[in-house]
């Protein structure tokens, strides 16, 4: 049983609660100060004029709302925003989100019962998520339509992924005997009103960019060893004079990878010596896309951990609107639900990791092309050139989607579009940023996954395998339980997707 709400939020513990391994339990001090932070709110609600409470919402927040439609006021929002259009969200997604907004809302400054938390961690528990869509919010009064989905499952309607299937919610709660939500004072906009959704897709793209960003490393370890590499590119003498932090511990992890590498050259012993010869037959520098590897590497490396340091801190905030607070008693009206930090952290990570995709494409290129490695046949073709094509193929699909990936990466952050009647005049686009930022990552993986099988053909060709480091050996071994160098022409894109998958699921998600 993992407690949620004992202590902050950190990537790894987040992780735990999206594999859904183990139950989660609300710590009971946090459940005691929800009660006292709705008590609060129930009282000091009465004669004052509270948005979202006795008010309509947005443009419309100079109508005042009686009392007796107050609870209708938040059915009426929660129903009216269902508009989602598009694919559906992966459940993993919607999980995330609902952990995030669960995580917000233990906090208690949101003035909700705490009927719903406990609702939301029954429903996590039983690994039920509501059915949300891929377009709608625009990220500025939080996720509005993702987080009314999700809503709309938590009074019992709408529709559930539960046990393979899409069902109706109502016939999920009556199964596993829940109670849907009962609208006390504001729930729905407590729901509504966060950067829940952004935040969720946000963390796991945190997620499968370390793992692609691992993959990039390994490859790089590769090549370094197929092209018979000098080695002060990545030596701690040549690195340590840059300060960057990324740089260096990707200069590090290379060192670890190729460990032990009999292909592997150092410069003084080729090159510190007199030589005679006016054309040097040895290449005096490797080409950017492998010595340039830290320098490249380094900031993606980087980007992913200021991303993950701004995200996690929104994982922890309270993003509702308004702010009650019982302890000094009063409520305050803002802006904490507009998603900026998570979308400009997504559109960075985004461009990071295409920067990472075009190196891959680029050491991709480097094995096709037999003119420049001097050392392969044209398209790892082991067969009759002319006759048979070899990557020939694969490589196109790694050009047209590395190409797609340069136009996505394009920054949402800059694509405010005013809106609600200009009451939402500035707004962050943060679900958007992260929906794209996944298909950035989910494009380079497969990118990766061509280079990667690739590199088993070069090695294959070359005859290399036990001149490789320990560790590259041991790579080698595991890309071969799915994917085999080849000489006849055969379909590949099985192969491509069976590498991505092992590579990029094999540790979840």
């Amino acid at each position: 049983m993992l407690s949620i709400g004992e202590k902050l939020l950190e990537l790894n513990n987040f992780i735990t609660h999206l594999s859904a391994k183990e139950s989660i339990s609300i710590d009971e001090a946090k459940l005691q100060n929800i009660r006292s932070n709705f008590s609060f709110l129930e009282k000091f609600a009465k004669d004052k004029v509270i948005y979202g409470i006795n008010t309509g919402f947005g443009p419309m927040a100079q109508y005042k709302i009686s009392d007796e439609d107050r609870v209708q006021l938040q059915y009426n929002l929660i129903r009216s925003h269902c508009s989602g259009t598009g694919a559906m969200l992966p459940p993993l997604f919607v999980r995330a989100a609902m952990i995030a907004r669960l995580n917000s809302l233990i906090q208690a400054r949101s003035g909700i019962h705490e009927e719903l938390v406990l609702l939301l961690k029954d429903l996590l528990n039983h690994q039920v998520t509501p059915v949300v869509y891929e377009h709608g919010g625009v990220g500025a009064s939080g996720d509005l339509v993702q987080l009314a989905h999700l809503s709309l499952c938590l009074i019992g309607e709408g529709k559930v992924h539960y046990k393979g299937e899409i069902l109706p919610a109502s016939q999920v709660f009556q199964q596993l005997q829940l109670k849907p939500l009962a609208i006390h004072i504001r729930e729905g906009l407590a729901i509504m009103n966060g950067t829940s959704f952004m935040t969720g897709i946000a963390l796991v793209n945190l997620i499968q960019a370390k793992k692609v960003l691992h993959w990039a490393v390994v490859a790089t370890s590769l090549i370094t060893e197929i092209t018979e590499s000098y080695d002060d590119f990545f030596s701690i003498e040549l690195n340590e004079v840059k300060w960057h932090k990324g740089q260096n511990n990707i200069a590090k992890k290379i060192r670890e990878q190729v460990s032990g590498s009999q292909l592997v050259k150092s410069r003084t012993k080729h090159l510190y010596k007199k030589v005679d010869d006016p054309v040097f037959e040895e290449k005096v520098q490797e080409y950017y896309s492998i010595r340039c590897v830290p320098q490249i590497l380094g900031p993606v490396e980087d980007t992913l951990e200021l991303a993950e340091k701004l995200v996690v801190e929104e994982l922890n905030s309270v993003n509702d609107n308004p702010i009650v607070n019982h302890e000094v008693e009063n409520v305050f009206h803002g802006g904490n639900f507009h998603g900026d930090y998570v979308s400009l952290e997504m559109d960075k990570v985004k461009i990071a990791i295409a920067k990472l995709a075009m190196l891959s494409e680029r050491q991709l290129n480097y094995l096709m092309n037999h003119r420049i490695n001097e050392k392969l046949p044209p398209f790892l073709n082991k067969g009759v050139l002319g006759l048979n094509f070899g990557f020939q193929g694969v490589q196109f699909t790694a050009t047209s989607t590395t190409a797609e990936i340069q136009t996505l990466s394009y920054p949402m952050y800059l694509h405010s579009i005013p809106n609600n009647n200009d009451n939402q005049d500035i707004v962050s686009m943060g679900t958007n940023a992260a929906l794209i930022c996944n298909k950035v990552i989910d494009n380079a993986s497969q990118v990766l996954a061509i280079e990667l099988m690739a590199l088993v053909q070069a090695i294959d060709i070359l005859n290399i395998k036990e001149k490789l480091s320990k560790a590259n050996q041991q790579v080698i071994n595991q890309l071969q339980q799915t994917f085999q160098a080849f000489t006849d022409d055969q379909p590949q894109y099985e192969k491509i997707q069976q590498v991505k998958d092992l590579c990029f699921l094999s540790t979840g998600f």
